[in-house]
């Protein structure tokens, strides 16, 4: 039996997938140990800012290294038309909004088991965008994803208006 062949234990995080990215796959890194003590379990570099195009990618990526996705919470002002729900390969996630910035996306496994990923913004540099990657996947990585992002010169909001489009109601600054 070679280690193509050798099962996987469900749930862990995979130990290897840095590899090129092909045009049209996900940007994605994933914390490699097991331990899970790091503020992040890995990032994301969405392409753009369009919920409906870049999550199911997402999702099918992570239910291959993680198992079923349930819920995705993140900030609604910081993408485009954000649904309630999305039917991805016959699954149901469930999309919660909170307006608390975008430089973090929730996914949720199960009933209760949570990895937080590092939106890297789709504006960013190649070389930024893979430093902060490459900080967020740190085992040791105890920065929050806004520090990570002003550190390595990809917080250069996108710029989301102060009233938000849908309801014309004045948005909250984020924290940082």
């Amino acid at each position: 039996m070679n280690e193509s062949d050798t099962p996987r234990a469900p749930g862990l995080l995979p130990d290897a997938i840095h590899r090129a990215a092909k045009p049209g796959t996900v940007r994605l890194r994933l914390e490699t140990t097991q331990s899970r003590e790091g503020n992040l379990d890995g990032a994301w570099w969405p392409r753009s800012r369009d919920i409906g195009a870049e999550l199911p990618d997402l999702i099918r990526v992570l239910t291959g290294h993680l198992g079923p996705i349930t819920r995705v919470g993140l900030d609604a002002t910081a993408w485009d038309e954000l649904p309630t729900r999305l039917v991805i390969d016959d699954q149901v996630v469930h999309i919660d909004s909170f307006p608390v910035g975008d430089d973090t996306v929730l996914i949720t496994r199960g009933d209760q088991d949570h990895f937080s990923l590092l939106v890297v913004p789709p504006h960013a540099t190649p070389d930024a965008a893979l430093a902060a990657m490459a900080r967020a996947v740190r085992a040791d990585n105890v920065t929050h994803a806004a520090q990570i992002l002003i550190d390595t010169g990809t917080h250069q909001a996108h710029p989301i208006p102060a009233e938000d489009p849908r309801t014309g109601e004045k948005r909250q600054e984020p924290e940082e």
